[in-house]
């Protein structure tokens, strides 16, 4: 009797580890896999604009949302793979995944309120970039429990990388006249430049905040586990 009630104690300890491995194996493989899904979009992307005889990559890539998207993607490749592998998720990785999912967030505002439209990209396209994938991070980050709560003291890392992206495209707009949105046209006046400039990097500010605030939730749990806090 004593060895039954035993073997069933040591059951009982190991089983819920042994359930759980099917939802990190599924969280690594919707994360790496998205990712991967991402990087194919915006490489097809570029075949596409290549074919019509745009093979500019600065163009292309000078998009806000081209590059957040990549950034992105390679974050969720980078932590689903250590998802699967059961590695620990460090706080520097966390922290560029919450910067990341602030930049979406921004990406699909912007989208929705100022840029509608599909520009020389295909629907389904513009969609999933600007709708879909915005919305899974901005899920993973919500739901899922393997992330550190992030300091308040680094909210202002947010802003450099935004920051060289607005320098670049005015600096480009005014000397060859590209940019990739229309609220950032030179002829627009300084005064509605400044608007827009101020109201961008207020946006992701605010995103930035709500972002780090969930970063305190706790989150669906599963045996994936964060690294210290940062």
């Amino acid at each position: 009797m004593r060895l039954a009630r035993t073997v069933l104690v040591r059951l009982s300890l190991v089983m819920p580890a042994v359930a759980l491995r099917p939802t990190s194996a599924l969280v690594g493989i919707g994360r790496a896999g998205s990712g991967i899904v991402v990087v194919a979009v915006l490489v097809f992307g570029y075949s596409v604009r290549i074919a019509v005889g745009d093979n500019n990559p600065f163009d292309y890539f000078g998009y806000f949302t081209n590059q957040t998207s990549l950034l992105a993607s390679v974050i969720l490749i980078v932590t689903g793979v250590l998802t699967l592998r059961g590695g620990r998720i460090s706080p520097t990785l966390t922290l560029l995944r919450g910067m990341a999912t602030s930049y979406l967030l921004v990406v699909a505002l912007i989208y929705n309120l100022l840029v509608p439209g599909t520009g020389s990209a295909p629907p389904w396209m513009s969609a999933l970039l600007h709708v879909v994938f915005p919305a899974l991070v901005a899920c993973d980050w919500l739901l899922l429990s393997d992330r550190a709560p992030l300091p308040w003291g680094k909210l202002w890392l947010l802003l450099p990388y935004p920051a060289l992206w607005l320098i670049t495209v005015l600096i480009r707009g005014a000397t060859d006249g590209w940019v990739p949105y229309g609220f950032l046209l030179p002829e627009r006046g300084w005064a509605s430049l400044a608007v827009h400039i101020v109201g961008l990097l207020a946006a992701i500010i605010a995103a930035g905040a709500l972002v780090w605030t969930v970063s305190r939730t706790r989150g669906i749990a599963f045996e994936q586990r964060s690294g210290p806090r940062l």
